[in-house]
C-alpha cells in the first residue's frame, strides 16, 4: 500500500537542496515514488506532516557499535593510552551477547538522533552486531577491527594476515547483503600501527571487489605519523598512496594531522574523509575539514564509538563542526548550513558508495526519512529550514524515524524494540564487562 506523507515542509538534499513548503512524500515496496508541491493521482493511505519537518534519514559514517557499553571508561587519556590500556582491554572482555546488546543499545541512541545508516569500522563478534542491526531495523555496514601486527595488542586478539582475512571473508559471505540489503558489510582497518602493507593492499582489492568502503583511522596523531616515517619512510596517508590504496573506494576517519600535500593526495584519489569532531577534540586534535572541502575532499560525519565521545548525537557532531571551522579561520561564511547539512545525508551517501540509494529524498531512492518537529523553544521560530537544521535542531526535535519503508521511531517512541528493557540490559552488560577489563575507577 502507499503511503502519502503530506503537509509538512520538505527538504529533499538533492542536488539542488530543493525545499517544498508545502510538500509531499509518497512510498511504496520500501522505495520512494513521488516528491514535489503535489501529490500524485495515485490512491494512498495518507499521513499528516503539518507543522514538521521531513528530510533524509542521517548517515553516520563512522560509529563503533561495539564499543557502546564502554561509555564513559575512557575519559581524559591520551590516544595510545586510550586505545591499549582501555579500549583493548574493554573489546577483549565482550563476548558475542555483549556485542548484540552494545550494538542495539547504540542502534537506538542513533535513531532517536535521526540515522537510519551506520558505517561501522569494527570491533569483534560481527555476528552479534549483524543481529542487532537485523532487529533494530536501521541500515549498516557492518566491519571487524582487522591487525595483522602485534605491537600492543592483547594476545587474545592477535592474528596473522592470513587468519584476519579469512575471518573478513567469512563474514563478508554470511552479511553483505543480509536483511533484505539493508546490511552491507565493509573490510577495516584498524590503523597503521597494526596493519602490514600486505594486510592493507589485499584489504583495498576486497573492497573493490565487493563494492562497500575500505575503512581506516588516518592521521590521526602526530605520533601515527612518526611511526610510518620510521616503519614506511613517509607519513600515513603518503604511504597510503604509493600502496595506491587511496580511492573512491576508502573512507579514513578522522584524518586530523594533514599537510597540505596530504589534502590534495585525498582529493586527486577520489578519497572519502569521516569527521568525527567531538572525539578528535577529545583525544586527537583539530582537524582542517573546510581545507579538506576547499580542496574538494568528500567528508562525512561521524560520532566514533561511546568512550570516545560519551554522547552519540549525529545531531550535536553537525552544529559543532559548523563553529569549529569558523572558528579556526575566522570566518562566518565557512562551512555554511547546506554544506553542513549535506555531510550527514547526501554526502555521507556519497562517502559509503551508496549515494544511489540512500542521503536524499528522490524517486527511486530507499525511503529513509526523518520527521522534524520544530515547535521547541529551541527550535522555533523557523525562518530558513536548513539553517534551522544545523544550528538549532536537538535530540528532542526528532519526532519520527523511517528506514526502508519501516518506522523504526513513531511520535517519538520506538516500535522495534523494547528500548527500557535493553536499556536496563545494557546497564548490567556494561558492569560485568567493566569488572571483567579490570577497568573500575
Amino acid at each position: 500500500m502507499r503511503l502519502r506523507i503530506e503537509g509538512g515542509l520538505v527538504v529533499t538534499m538533492d542536488d539542488a537542496c530543493t525545499v517544498y513548503d508545502p510538500g509531499v512524500v509518497e512510498i511504496e515496496g520500501g522505495r520512494i515514488v513521488h516528491v514535489g508541491a503535489e501529490k500524485s493521482a495515485e490512491q494512498a493511505e495518507t499521513r499528516s506532516a503539518r507543522g514538521l519537518i521531513a528530510v533524509p534519514g542521517l548517515i553516520n559514517t563512522h560509529c563503533h557499535l561495539s564499543q557502546q557499553l564502554g561509555r564513559g571508561l575512557a575519559d581524559d587519556v591520551d590516544l595510545l593510552t586510550w586505545l591499549r590500556g582501555r579500549i583493548w582491554p574493554y573489546e577483549a572482555a565482550l563476548d558475542e551477547e555483549d556485542v548484540e546488546v552494545s550494538s542495539l543499545a547504540c542502534a537506538l541512541e542513533q535513531i532517536r538522533n535521526g540515522v537510519t545508516t551506520i558505517a561501522d569500522p569494527g570491533g569483534q563478534h560481527v555476528d552479534g552486531a549483524g543481529r542487532a542491526l537485523e532487529r533494530a531495523g536501521i541500515r549498516g555496514f557492518l566491519g571487524r577491527s582487522t591487525m595483522d601486527e602485534p605491537e600492543g595488542v592483547p594476545e587474545s586478539r592477535r592474528e596473522s594476515t592470513e587468519e584476519t582475512l579469512a575471518v573478513q571473508d567469512e563474514l563478508a559471505g554470511r552479511w553483505d547483503g543480509a536483511a533484505d540489503g539493508r546490511l552491507r558489510f565493509s573490510y577495516t582497518l584498524r590503523t597503521i600501527f597494526n596493519c602490514s602493507d600486505e594486510l592493507i593492499e589485499a584489504s583495498v582489492e576486497r573492497a573493490r571487489l565487493l563494492g562497500t568502503p575500505l575503512q581506516m583511522h588516518i592521521a590521526e596523531i602526530p605520533a601515527e605519523n612518526a611511526h610510518s616515517k620510521a616503519t614506511r619512510g613517509t607519513t600515513t596517508v603518503r604511504h597510503l598512496d604509493r600502496l595506491g590504496a587511496l580511492g573512491p573506494w576508502f573512507l579514513g576517519a578522522h584524518a586530523v594531522w594533514l599537510e597540505d600535500e596530504e589534502i590534495m593526495l585525498l582529493a586527486t584519489s577520489g578519497a572519502a574523509v569521516s569527521h568525527n569532531l567531538a572525539s578528535n577534540l577529545r583525544v586527537l586534535g583539530m582537524p582542517r575539514v573546510a581545507d579538506m572541502l576547499d580542496a574538494g575532499v568528500l567528508v562525512g560525519l561521524g560520532t566514533d564509538g561511546a568512550p570516545a565521545n560519551n554522547r552519540m548525537s549525529l545531531i550535536d557532531e553537525l552544529w559543532a563542526a559548523t563553529l569549529l571551522q569558523k572558528g579556526m579561520r575566522l570566518d562566518p561564511t565557512v562551512l555554511d548550513a547546506r554544506t553542513a547539512f549535506a555531510m550527514a545525508t547526501r554526502d555521507g551517501a556519497r562517502a559509503l558508495g551508496a549515494a544511489d540509494l540512500i542521503g536524499s529524498l528522490e524517486v527511486g531512492k530507499a525511503a529513509d526519512l526523518v520527521l522534524i518537529d520544530p515547535r521547541t523553544a529551541n527550535m522555533t521560530p523557523v525562518h530558513d529550514p536548513v539553517s534551522a537544521l544545523v544550528t538549532a535542531m536537538k535530540t528532542e526535535n526528532v519526532h519520527s524515524v523511517m528506514c526502508a519503508g519501516r518506522w523504526l521511531l513513531e511520535e517519538r517512541r520506538i516500535t522495534v524494540v523494547d528500548e527500557q528493557e535493553v536499556l536496563v540490559e545494557a546497564q548490567a552488560r556494561a558492569d560485568a564487562v567493566a569488572a571483567r577489563a579490570e577497568l573500575r575507577k
